[in-house]
């Protein structure tokens, strides 16, 4: 029977896993919170696909920012600092998003969330690292990617929620009371992820300073207390040595140029390996498929609830082959997961894009009819319907369900509309006001060569406006199958293993901004696809993009099983001696 002692150490150790997965649970929800409210989001803001993309990224845009710091301040201020500062950063920023109107306030909400999301992503696995015990790291890494994915999970019952609701209201509500529901139901969607925020931040004033960051401090008292809240008197005086020790052989080696330079082989490989695989990890296209799910749900053929109850399903997959993952990640070892994982990606995305290139394969681009449409004001307005099937010249054989969707310019600025079904309610609509930004600022995020004041007189220029056949619902099924093995073999292997890879390939030295570096450039790919998915769909279609994640995921397959060591069952100094060829 356990001591009062060991009791409370263990009770301690749970509180820190608890904390660290409530860390993931915020990290979930900023990237998994506007595949839910995005449909609404679109239908109710005004704002163009252009503008919305960027909505989208600007999470990923904010972790970028944040992230290139986040090793800076850790060491700076500190790690519970920072966790609790990521907390408030997170929790401000939902009023800010749901009290929205116009792109300046959303943009300005979205990049708050994502600064948090960022601090988030580099300082708990950071501390998990330097505060759980060997034999528990690899565990504490787990809750935390397993709760980012019961994060995202809950943002999609959040939303599949009011789905039903705005579904219900549609049967028999005016337009303008429609338009209201939708409003409101994305802005309830960003209030419900209020409450784990505020959580977080006061669950995270009750943990202890990271010992290793007080002892590098010179606070060898209060690092000893820190480490007595989790560890036995005899397990703290241990660690401490060990402290002592790794930062004495630190200091000899910064006095040997050739031994402790930061460019010697022992840092260089280990790092470029990890910023490879952390860049690789987002280029299989997981953010962009979580934040646009319902929206390519929708256009393989189902219908806007069966959409959300298939965005539902796809992240229980991602939340139940998490769970498969993390009890095979130190039985089976990272690299055979990562092979696998990467493999089986490649399979789904290149049955999702030939899914998807049967049905636009044989659309019709009538963009000189829809030129012919422009006003002298430069904007336009559609009806879709049977009659504007034929004006715009769609072939005689043309048959069943179709989808509008125009892709235009106003000066430098190019932008798409939201695909129109026929016979839908709501036109397809193109004006000035709606497709270019208001100021300077705004301008840059959306396109940073381009000529704003040239963009506020210049015509409408329609590039392009093609009319696509709506595939059946048992194709979206079938595509919503090929994405549940997507997420599948990506919660089993590159999701489960990419945070333990990131914290083990880094040496001691380089770990906090090592770790910085390496999710910026993670973050960076992935804000940029975030940022070019609707246009490039617009432009290309969805096929392309899935072909673009396969392709970027067979470098992934091939770094997995040609450069990447097997890290299980070792500990972090036999990892490091590993890169030094000894």
């Amino acid at each position: 029977m356990p001591t009062a002692v060991e009791s409370t150490l263990a009770r301690y150790n749970r509180f820190l896993l608890i904390v660290a997965g409530l860390g993931g649970l915020l990290y979930g929800i900023d990237v998994g919170i506007i595949g839910g409210a995005l449909p609404y989001l679109e239908a109710t803001s005004g704002l163009n696909r252009g503008q919305i993309s960027i909505i989208v990224a600007a999470v990923l845009l904010g972790s970028v920012f944040s992230t290139l710091f986040a090793g800076l301040l850790a060491d700076w201020l500190g790690r519970k600092p920072l966790m609790l500062l990521s907390g408030l950063a997170f929790s401000a920023s939902v009023p800010i998003i749901a009290l929205s109107h116009g792109f300046a306030a959303l943009f300005a909400g979205r990049l708050l969330q994502g600064v948090s999301g960022g601090l988030v992503g580099v300082v708990v696995p950071l501390y998990l690292a330097e505060c759980l015990g060997a034999k528990s790291r690899g565990k504490g890494t787990g809750i935390f990617q397993w709760l980012l994915t019961f994060g995202i999970f809950i943002a999609a019952l959040m939303s599949i929620f009011l789905s039903y609701h705005v579904a219900e209201i549609a049967k028999t509500a005016s337009p303008d009371l429609l338009h209201h529901t939708k409003d409101l139901a994305w802005r309830s969607i960003f209030w419900m992820s209020l409450p784990p925020g505020l959580l977080f931040v006061v669950t995270a004033f009750f943990i202890s300073e990271s010992p290793r960051w007080l002892f590098s401090r010179g606070r060898t008292d209060a690092a000893r207390t820190a480490l007595l809240r989790s560890r036995t008197p005899e397990q703290a005086t241990t660690e401490l040595g060990e402290m002592a020790q790794i930062a004495a052989e630190g200091k000899s080696l910064s006095g040997a140029a050739h031994k402790g330079s930061l460019f010697s082989r022992r840092y260089v490989i280990p790092f470029i390996l990890a910023c490879v695989i952390l860049a690789c990890n987002t280029a299989t296209g997981i953010n962009s498929v979580i934040g646009y799910n319902v929206d390519i749900l929708i256009q393989s053929g189902l219908s806007d609830v069966m959409a959300h109850w298939g965005y539902v399903l796809f992240t229980f997959c991602n939340f139940l082959m998490t769970v498969v993952g993390l009890q095979l990640v130190d039985k089976k070892g990272r690299r055979f997961l990562l092979i696998t994982g990467t493999s089986g990606i490649i399979l789904s995305m290149v049955a999702v894009g030939t899914l998807f290139l049967r049905s636009e394969g044989s659309r019709y681009d009538a963009r000189d009819a829809i030129q012919s449409l422009v006003t002298a004001d430069n904007k336009i307005s559609i009806n879709f319907n049977d009659a504007a099937l034929k004006q715009l010249g769609a072939p005689a054989a043309t048959t069943g369900p179709q989808s509008l969707a125009i892709i235009y310019s106003y000066g430098d600025f190019n932008s798409s509309t939201k695909p129109v079904l026929l016979d839908d309610a709501e036109p397809a609509s193109i004006d000035r006001a709606s497709s270019i930004p208001e100021t300077s600022v705004a301008a840059f995020f959306q396109n940073p060569f381009a000529d704003l004041k040239a963009a506020q007189t210049a015509p409408l220029r329609i590039l392009h406006a093609y009319i696509t056949p709506v595939p059946s619902a048992t194709n979206g099924w079938l595509v919503a199958i090929c994405l549940y093995l997507f997420v599948g073999f990506y919660a089993l292997g590159p999701g489960v293993c990419v945070w333990l890879a990131l914290s083990e390939l880094m040496p001691t030295r380089i770990r906090s901004n090592g770790m910085s570096v390496a999710l910026v450039l993670n973050q960076t790919v992935s804000t940029t696809l975030a940022a070019i998915f609707l246009p490039v769909v617009g432009k290309y279609g969805y096929s392309t993009m899935f072909y673009l994640f396969a392709g970027f995921t067979v470098i992934y397959f091939l770094t997995a099983a040609f450069f990447m060591p097997e890290t299980k069952g070792k500990t972090l100094e036999e990892i490091e001696k590993f890169f030094e060829g000894k």
